[in-house]
């Protein structure tokens, strides 16, 4: 039985370590290089029949083997594409070595011809899935590492481009391993990963919950929440990017107005201060193709100094500047999150400790995220990742800072079945 793709095609690819040959590491196949990925949009992907049937699975096994091969070569040939300086990183070199071990299983695979044979994929599959849970906090540190070999635009402009096109891909893997598994637990108004009926309300009660428990313990105070506007709405949603998006932006909103109200009660007389932090309000609106929500806080907004960067890859540390850029100034705190099991970080850059607040708040990323970004705590990705997950279906985010005051963040999100016409 033939492979679903010619390994000659996809499988030639040059071994890429430290310590490799420059024109081992860097020469791409031509062959490969010729197969670009097919395009495939979200429509095909989320035309999911209820309840699911066993030809569809099969369908969508076959969907997924000819999908993933060329997005997995594609990645490998821009890591190619690098400085070599930069691709022989250990870190990238590793992250290299991941991708050419996925495409290596995937184009050994054969055709899913049986809901038997689609369970042994399914568990190979969620392997391969599982194997790339760290691909951004290792891209991060390779690049942390390298930020002296490229600018920092050519940086953002690869960093943006390798996660948008790891969100398609983890999606395709992941809708077919979610409808295999809904043919022995159907769940009324799930199409695979979308959540057709998902509730904004529901999910920022929810992430509101967690961020409220850490801010409290950490901080001592934390502040209440007010869901407001058209708080019934529903729209068809990935629930675990809702729920990235949304923890990412109330950490920063809550840790913002306990550190503002607490600045302010060392300096103003207790019978003018209030008694508690005020309220991070959540606003909700709906319309026919798009949700839409502001999150508003009151916790003195963001120096000007820090506005420009705040949606900024970030590879140096800022801890000096921490207190001065309040909460967004995470987002360029350095870190080791998620490298433990990976090759050794250089000795100047120590993990940072755990032991502080800051160092709390910033480790809230790696639990609530299962989504597959892995853990991304401290590594200054939070607000940008949090802005590529808005916008990869069609949404927006947006950010207005009245400094003194406070902030306001602009959510725009397409409902999955209206519209979102991305090719993947």
């Amino acid at each position: 039985m033939r492979s679903l793709l010619s390994r000659s095609a996809l499988l030639a690819l040059p071994a890429r370590t430290p310590y490799a040959p420059a024109a081992a590491a860097a020469a791409p196949t031509p062959t490969r290089m010729a197969l670009p990925p097919a395009p495939l949009r979200l429509p095909s992907l989320l035309d999911v029949p209820h309840p699911v049937t066993p030809q569809y699975v099969l369908h969508s096994a076959a969907l997924t083997l000819s999908a993933l091969p060329p997005r997995m070569a594609a990645r490998i040939r821009a890591l190619e594409s690098l400085p070599y300086i930069v691709g022989v990183n250990p870190f990238i070199s590793r992250l290299y070595g991941i991708y050419k071990d996925s495409l290596d299983a995937l184009v050994r695979e054969q055709p899913v011809r049986s809901l038997d044979e689609n369970e042994g994929f399914v568990r190979r599959l969620q392997g391969l899935v599982e194997s790339h849970a760290n691909d951004i906090p290792i891209m991060a540190k390779g690049f942390q590492e390298c930020k002296r070999y490229m600018t920092p635009t050519a940086v953002s402009a690869f960093l943006d481009s390798a996660i948008r096109s790891r969100i398609g891909t983890r999606l395709i893997g992941e809708q077919h391993i979610a409808l295999s598994r809904s043919l022995a637990h159907h769940t009324p108004g799930q199409a695979g990963v979308v959540q057709r009926n998902c509730s904004p309300k529901e999910m920022i009660r929810h992430c509101a919950g967690f961020v409220h428990e850490l801010c409290e313990s950490t901080l001592g105070v934390a502040p209440g929440l007010v869901v407001d506007g058209m708080d019934d709405a529903t729209f068809a949603y990935i629930p675990t990017h809702l729920e990235y998006i949304l923890t990412e932006l109330l950490k920063n909103s809550y840790r913002a107005t306990a550190e503002h109200w607490l600045a302010n009660a060392s300096r103003v007389p207790a019978s003018v201060l209030p008694p508690s932090p005020p309220p991070v309000t959540v606003t909700l609106s709906r319309t026919r193709d798009f949700l839409s929500l502001r999150i508003r806080d009151r916790g003195g907004g963001i120096s000007p100094a820090h506005l420009g960067s705040i949606f900024s890859y970030a590879f140096t540390t800022a801890a000096g500047d921490e207190a001065d850029g309040g909460p967004y100034a995470l987002q360029h705190v350095g870190g080791q999150a998620a490298l433990d099991a990976g090759p050794p970080a250089s000795a100047s850059a120590p993990a940072a400790s755990a032991s502080t607040p800051a160092a709390v708040f910033s480790d809230i990323s790696s639990t609530v995220i299962r989504s597959g970004l892995g853990t991304i705590a401290g590594l200054g990705y939070g607000l940008p990742l949090a802005r590529l997950y808005a916008t990869y279906f069609g949404g927006n985010l947006e950010l207005v800072s009245l400094y003194g005051h406070g902030t306001d963040v602009f959510v725009k999100l397409r409902s999955l079945e209206r519209g979102a016409d991305v090719e993947l």
